[in-house]
């Protein structure tokens, strides 16, 4: 396999001191964002949407009891069980998150609730607590709770995270159900889903990036296209003919969505016989793309 190299600037790699600050910048800023999403949103509407949060809101309906320190209570074993399965750097990063996310609901628990509207509430705080935790998990932390039973359980089944958190919390909301109410449980489901896929969102980014396979008789051609009209890189894959069972090279080009239009007409203008396939890449790292967090 061969690879050609573009013109772009290589990206300056991140240090582990600045990744470490990055880490803890990002765990405390979605601690505080999934801590009004719950105070704003989920508490005043009783929607358990899962977690040790969804536990809280049972808890305080069924005994009176802050969130804020039902969720500490049970932090602790949880956060001591991360730190023995997933190893002391996943404890400190933890550890912050653990202390951050009771302390901002109890310094949030009297700001103005936004909704009294159950869908709206489960709505947006399914959007603010998938941003938060997406944050804090690109910060390689988590919020303490049954987040880190979702990871261990991520970690030894190899499910994806949003799976393993929406397995979670669906306990949880059954839970809701028959404590207290079904019709709240029902609107939980549906922030739990917007939870999910905001938390994929954020992990993943929301630029959406190709991968072009081209099929060409005129490669070197098109190889000089493509990196200097482009300025993209692109890797050369040997294919072989299902049919002729002859030898034939692939260009595999990686590019953005903007660049897709500009792609096949540089194909066309060169070979109007090539054969390209373009399909959606989830999610694209190194040179000219983003860096890995």
């Amino acid at each position: 396999m061969k690879t050609s190299k573009g013109g772009r600037k290589p990206l300056v790699p991140i240090d582990g001191t600045q990744r470490n600050v990055l880490d803890a910048v990002l765990i405390i800023v979605g601690a505080f964002i999934t801590a009004l999403a719950f105070n704003l949103f989920l508490l005043p509407n009783q929607i358990a949407s899962g977690g040790v949060s969804g536990l809280s809101i049972i808890i305080k309906e069924w005994f009176g009891f802050e969130p804020a320190f039902t969720q500490w209570i049970f932090n602790i074993p949880l956060f001591v069980a991360g730190v023995i399965f997933l190893g002391k750097k996943y404890g400190a990063r933890t550890l912050i998150g653990t202390i951050c996310l009771p302390l901002f609901i109890y310094v949030t628990r009297d700001w103005p609730i936004s909704t009294t509207n159950p869908l709206l509430g489960a709505l947006y705080g399914g959007i603010g607590v998938g941003l938060g935790l997406g944050l804090v998990f690109r910060g390689r932390g988590s919020t303490g709770g049954l987040s880190i039973v979702a990871q261990l359980l991520q970690k030894f089944s190899g499910l994806s995270l949003s799976l393993c958190v929406m397995l979670v919390d669906g306990s949880v909301i059954m839970l809701a159900g028959f404590t207290l109410s079904l019709e709240n449980a029902l609107y939980a489901l549906i922030g739990l889903y917007v939870t999910g896929k905001v938390i994929d969102a954020v992990e993943m980014g929301l630029g959406y990036t190709k991968v072009a396979y081209i099929i060409t008789d005129k490669r070197e051609e098109l190889t000089q296209v493509i990196l200097k009209d482009l300025d993209r890189g692109l890797t050369e894959l040997t294919g072989k003919g299902g049919y002729t069972g002859e030898s034939r090279p692939v260009l595999m080009v990686v590019i953005g969505q903007s660049e897709t239009s500009r792609l096949k007409t540089l194909v066309r203008s060169v070979d109007p016989e090539a054969f390209v396939v373009i399909s959606n890449a989830q999610e694209v790292l190194g040179k000219g793309f983003k860096i890995q967090m």
